[in-house]
């Protein structure tokens, strides 16, 4: 075929294992499937109606991303956070976010802030008992790489974004989530519609921050304890640092 028809041609759809390997991993971020639970793939093939090979190559793909282990003669299992792996994922992420703000204020167009508008919509008219908090957060965040137009700290980022959403769903306080996510993330909007790399990377260190320093705190005093449930107390300003 020359290479102007491959140019042509039209895109090839998703290999079955990613499709397994999407649904997988929200049924991990969602706590569908807990920390630590066995993953089957008999199991899971009859389950998704498909073969254990696709079943196979998606617990492949979720291992690279770090929501599952695999152990010797004991198989798969989802990953089980403790404060020490979510210290390590927050101090990380912190890292690049400021990196993300600093570039995305210097490059920031309509098109992006049109973009956050729409999130911040929706965000804003979450009703109760929706289960898409998470979801507009992170969906928030993902602009911010974008417009920063870095490509190995959208990798990094990619990395990252899985656990970020499993601990968030799992400690997330929705209440508190409604009444302060919205204002927070239209402060950073409005951060980074101004253009300025240093009040950007400014913004996120007190977004971010707060949850990184609970998140040592509980640490120090439980260095065991499984990062399963909600952080102790509010916020500064009832901030959710998410």
């Amino acid at each position: 075929m020359a290479t102007s028809d491959l140019m042509s041609a039209p895109a090839m759809p998703p290999a079955l294992s990613t499709l397994v390997a999407d649904r997988l991993r929200e049924m991990i971020t969602r706590g569908v499937l807990a920390p630590g639970e066995r993953l089957k793939e008999a199991e899971l093939a009859d389950s998704m109606a498909v073969s254990r090979g696709p079943v196979r190559e998606a617990i492949s793909i979720l291992e690279r991303d770090g929501l599952i282990e695999s152990q010797r003669h004991r198989g798969a299992r989802v990953i089980t956070l403790t404060y020490d792996d979510i210290e390590e994922v927050y101090s990380l992420r912190l890292a690049i976010e400021r990196l993300a703000m600093e570039r995305c204020a210097a490059r920031i167009t309509a098109e992006t802030l049109a973009a956050m508008d729409d999130v911040l919509a929706r965000m804003r008219a979450l009703a109760d008992g929706d289960d898409d908090h998470v979801a507009l957060d992170l969906e928030f965040h993902d602009l911010v790489y974008e417009a920063a137009d870095h490509a190995r700290l959208r990798r990094t980022w990619s990395l990252l974004r899985s656990q970020v959403s499993m601990f968030l769903n799992a400690r997330l306080d929705r209440d508190q989530f409604r009444s302060s996510a919205w204002s927070e993330h239209a402060e950073l909007r409005d951060v980074l519609a101004e253009g300025d790399p240093a009040a950007a990377a400014a913004a996120i260190e007190r977004h971010i921050g707060w949850t990184l320093r609970r998140i040592r705190e509980t640490r120090a005093a439980n260095p065991d304890q499984l990062a399963s449930g909600p952080l102790s107390g509010p916020g500064p300003k009832g901030k959710t640092g998410l």
